[in-house]
This record gives C-alpha cells, structure tokens and sequence, in this order.
C-alpha cells in the first residue's frame, strides 16, 4: 500500500471489509479461484474501493506475505526466548508457534503458496518466508550433531524437510474450509513428534 494512500476512518472501515472478505474467500476457495469481483461483491464495496489502496489482488497479497514474516519472525524469537532447555519441549513450543501463525494468517499462506507455483516473483517471496525457518532449524541440528545426535544429516537439507513438512501438512489440515474441523492439539504433536525424532536419534 502506498504512503498516499493512508485510509481516513471511514477509509480505514473499508479497507478492513475488504481484507475480511478476502481472507475470508481465499481461506475457502483458494487465491486461485477467489476474484476481485468475488472480493467485492463480499465486501459490499465497489471495485474503485479497492484499487483506491491495493493495484491488484496479488499486491493486497504481498502486503499481508510481509506482515506475516515480520509476525512469524516476532512469535520465533518469543518462542525460542521462552523455550526451556530440553529439546522436546523446545520443538513443541515452536510447532505450535508455526501452526499458530500459519492457522491465524491462513490465507496468506494459502494464496503465496498457491501463486508460487505460477508466478515467479511469489516464488520468491514464498522462498522468502521459509528461509528463516529453514536457517533456525538448520542452526539447531547443528547443535544436536555437536551433542551426538543424527550424524552424516545435512543441517541445510534436513531443516528444508522440515520446514516442507510443517507447511504441506497445515496447508492439507487447514486450507479449503478444513480448519473449523482439526484437532490442533493432534496435529501440533504429531508434528512435533516426527520433528523431534528426525533429529534427536544416535545410532
């Protein structure tokens, strides 16, 4: 969104219509599927509304991607700041914070992960919000190898893995009108547990 186009309180109320009509259709139909007409027509605006603030449904979608990231980075660090210092817990801890935030920004993660596999600069920035994840779990393996545990893994590729796993399996779980029905307790152990035991293990 751009500086000029900062919304007035009543700008502010339609801006917010349409977010909540667009997370909540592409929450249900996927980026794909959902158009700006269908955008609109739940929000109860006008086309001109929503280019007031965004060019296209793809740029409404970058903007939420990058608060997303900064979002996701904030619970991380809180995550990893709290943790306590056994390995299980400390996995649980931040497969409940990615389940979390991927559950709360849902959408976000639906349209950038369906747009990626068309669109290159998406791919980009879904590369983007992995990366962090991906190096913070590398960095922990790392640590693991320096304790004993599963050696000969390549950090890099392992943490990749990981990280692919998480999202494929909140995106199954929860994308196209499934979330109102997950067990989030199951599905955070269960991840938590095949995290765990990917990389706590000696021969």
């Amino acid at each position: 969104m751009s500086e000029e186009a900062r919304p007035t309180k009543r700008g502010r109320e339609t801006l917010e219509a349409i977010h909540a009509a667009a997370r909540k259709l592409i929450a249900e139909k996927g980026f794909l599927k959902t158009t700006l007409s269908d955008i609109v027509k739940e929000a109860g605006k006008s086309p001109a509304s929503f280019y007031n603030y965004y060019d296209s449904k793809e740029a409404l979608l970058e903007h939420w991607a990058r608060q997303f990231q900064d979002e996701a980075r904030e619970r991380l660090l809180i995550a990893e700041a709290t943790a306590p210092t056994d390995a299980r817990s400390r996995v649980r801890i931040a497969t409940r914070a990615h389940w979390e935030t991927y559950r709360e920004r849902l959408a976000e993660m639906v349209g950038v992960y369906q747009l990626a596999m068309v669109n290159d600069e998406f791919a980009k920035v879904w590369d983007s919000l992995c990366e962090e994840p991906v190096a913070g779990i590398a960095r922990s393996i790392v640590r693991a190898q320096s304790r004993g545990y599963c050696p000969g893994v390549d950090p890099r590729l392992a943490a990749e893995a990981i990280v692919a796993m998480l999202n494929q399996f909140c995106y199954e779980k929860l994308a196209n009108g499934r979330a109102a029905t997950v067990d989030d307790e199951a599905c955070i152990e269960t991840l938590a547990d095949i995290w765990f035991r990917s990389i706590y293990w000696k021969p």
